[in-house]
């Protein structure tokens, strides 16, 4: 195994299980000194009691590599801060932010409720703002003191983002929320060495089982591969891309883009709007299907 990661420093959210512990085993494996993250919930985000993160670090460990146990709610802003500290405190640094926490609730959009909604905007938005907020700063302030890191963010987001998914209005508004902080962050961010970058990975997992026939899908550790290589100094001119990972297949999604425009030069009448409007929709390429529709 090459040691594409050697001497860095990664965090990852939600490596207890699934993607997330994939993630964490496969930076380890590349050389990497991990804070492996998860909060011990359920499926739909209520507290278990268990500390899967334990299991993970003593696999690391017990591979030569290093990593610690962080039990953060990553949605908890003050939290979030102290995971970041961990890290340095505990190898000197920090190099790779991994976002990966997260659960559903699903229901249609009429039956979903307030609380519903509430807790999984939390967990998967503000749970990407919050470490990254403090990653940020921390990079910042190592730029501004001379000591720019070659600092790498790998956020998660979902095909439900991008092209939607019936019976996950919610989930599909946070993954796309996350996609469009990956476009900004990786502007803002730029200045001090750091890449920002999102995936959107297929797989069969406990967020995804008993959802749907996953027998054909991929494994969470199909994943992390290129989560390793995005983490590494090889990826400083990647940035502001989201990834779409299907077992062997990558595709990079082109996301929002201008499409065929129409400029009248003046406000436009509303009798106007729809024969031009339709001919514009008639240049342009098909939305991608709906997930589930």
């Amino acid at each position: 195994m090459s040691k594409l990661l050697a001497g860095r420093v990664a965090i990852v959210t939600g490596a207890g299980r699934g993607i997330g512990r994939a993630h964490a085993l496969e930076l380890a494996s590349h050389g990497a000194a991990v804070v492996v993250n998860d909060f011990g919930v359920s499926l739909s985000g209520e507290g278990t009691g268990e500390s899967p993160a334990e299991s993970v670090v003593a696999e690391i460990e017990a591979a030569g590599g290093r990593a610690v146990v962080n039990g953060a709610d990553v949605a908890d802003f003050e939290q979030a801060a102290a995971m970041v500290q961990q890290a340095i405190d505990s190898f000197g640094g920090l190099d790779v932010l991994v976002n990966n926490a997260g659960f559903v609730r699903d229901r249609m959009l009429v039956n979903t409720s307030e609380e519903e909604w509430d807790a999984v905007i939390r967990v998967h938005l503000k749970g990407h703002f919050a470490p990254l907020r403090h990653a940020g700063a921390y990079w910042r302030a190592e730029a501004k003191e001379g000591r720019q890191r070659a600092a790498r963010v790998i956020n998660t987001s979902s095909g439900a983002g991008l092209q939607g998914s019936v019976g996950q209005a919610t989930y599909s508004a946070a993954k796309a929320g996350i996609a469009g902080l990956t476009l900004v962050a990786a502007q803002e961010m730029g200045r001090y060495g750091v890449t920002v970058n999102a995936i959107a990975p297929v797989a069969r997992t406990r967020m995804t089982e008993g959802a749907f026939d996953t027998s054909a899908m991929a494994l969470p550790e199909d994943n992390s591969p290129i989560v390793a290589w995005l983490a590494s100094e090889e990826a400083a001119d990647v940035t502001g891309r989201l990834i779409e990972i299907d077992g062997g297949k990558i595709t990079v999604e082109n996301a929002w883009s201008h499409g065929p425009s129409h400029d009248l030069g003046t406000r436009w009448d509303a009798a106007a709007v729809g024969p031009a409007l339709r001919d514009l929709l008639a240049a342009a390429p098909v939305p991608e299907p709906v997930y589930g529709a």
